[in-house]
């Protein structure tokens, strides 16, 4: 073999090789997108819901984790018309719940906002309770917020458990985590100028 023919053979083995990573590369990112689209709760990771592209795929990840919970009249609003609401679902008591999805990531803190538009959509939906599900963390006003108005915060961390015992298969642990009752007394307005 000769000085051309050897740069030749590695030429080519290299076009192979940026070939073959090319495919690999491109199948691992369509496997990503598709366990997305599909939206899995089997196969969905905390890591999958952090690439989501919008909050209407983890709206359709809430809907299908809370249809394999066995939760009962689970719906998926419109978006252009869901009147503050993602989801509706009625619990194992009976509760008709909505719930609010937002999908943010792991450092942007959810605000005021969403308790407010989950609150106000109680009526609209003739609902029992409320929650703001989240892929992140929430402001303290919010939590406030919603400690006043009994509205459950579900955060990044009450996610990641819920994801974990509905992949260890132990349902009425994960539904208990949503159907709690979680508020603790709150200082309000009125209970600081009676104080002061």
């Amino acid at each position: 073999m000769n000085w051309s023919e050897n740069i030749t053979l590695w030429v080519i083995t290299g076009i192979v090789l940026l070939l073959l990573l090319t495919w690999m590369t491109r199948r691992i990112i369509y496997r990503g997108q598709r366990i997305r689209s599909e939206a899995n709760p089997q196969k969905i990771t905390i890591k999958d819901i952090d690439k989501m592209e919008d909050g209407s795929e983890f709206e359709l990840y809430l809907y299908n984790l809370f249809e394999r919970l066995g939760y009962e009249e689970v719906h998926k609003t419109t978006s252009s018309r869901d009147f503050g609401a993602d989801l509706v679902f009625v619990d194992r008591l009976g509760r008709r719940t909505v719930v609010q999805a937002k999908r943010y990531g792991a450092n942007h803190p959810v605000g005021l906002s969403a308790v407010q538009e989950i609150y106000t959509s109680i009526r609209y939906y003739e609902a029992d309770r409320s929650i703001v599900l989240t892929s992140a963390r929430y402001t303290e006003a919010c939590r406030t917020l919603a400690a006043v108005n009994e509205v459950k915060l579900l955060d990044r961390e009450d996610l990641i458990e819920l994801i974990a015992l509905f992949k260890s298969r132990r349902l009425d642990e994960a539904m208990e985590l949503i159907e709690e009752h979680d508020h603790e007394p709150i200082e309000t307005w009125q209970s600081r100028r009676k104080r002061s």
